[in-house]
């Protein structure tokens, strides 16, 4: 080895070249992509992954907690304005507090009313299941 030349850190990826390959590929505009951006791409995303961790880990010691939530990144997100301008949209809305009805209020809103009340933002699968007036009547006439 010369004198005064460092050895370069070997970078390795953290995540599966063949899995970033697939997600790269959602994309339909994108149609081939070479080894060498893949790689690029894999640690772009460790890197910002790590940024993002050390980020939530500083909110979380703020507040004096152990364990990074959801909340944290938020916070952490809402801190960086670049981050945030991509991110805040993808992440779900903060928790809230649950509101508990006075004795009075309780009453079954519908056909559920032994099953506990849903976390906000949590739907029955029902409601993904609605007829169409129109939906009957096409398949009749067919």
């Amino acid at each position: 080895m010369e004198e005064g030349k460092e050895e370069e850190p070997i970078l390795c990826s953290a995540f599966p070249l063949g899995r970033v390959r697939k997600i790269v590929k959602l994309d339909k505009e994108i149609i081939r992509v070479n080894s060498e951006a893949l790689f690029l791409i894999s640690l772009s995303t460790d890197l910002f992954l790590h940024f993002l961790t050390e980020k939530s880990m500083q909110v979380a010691l703020d507040k004096k907690r152990k364990t990074i939530k959801t909340d944290h990144i938020r916070i952490a997100a809402k801190r960086h304005p670049p981050t945030a301008d991509f991110l805040l949209d993808s992440l779900p809305m903060p928790s809230q507090p649950p509101v508990r009805p006075s004795s009075d209020q309780t009453k079954p809103s519908s056909s559920h009313g032994d099953e506990k009340p849903l976390p906000p933002g949590v739907r029955r699968i029902e409601q993904f299941f609605h007829k169409s007036a129109g939906y009957g009547s096409q398949i009749a006439h067919a």
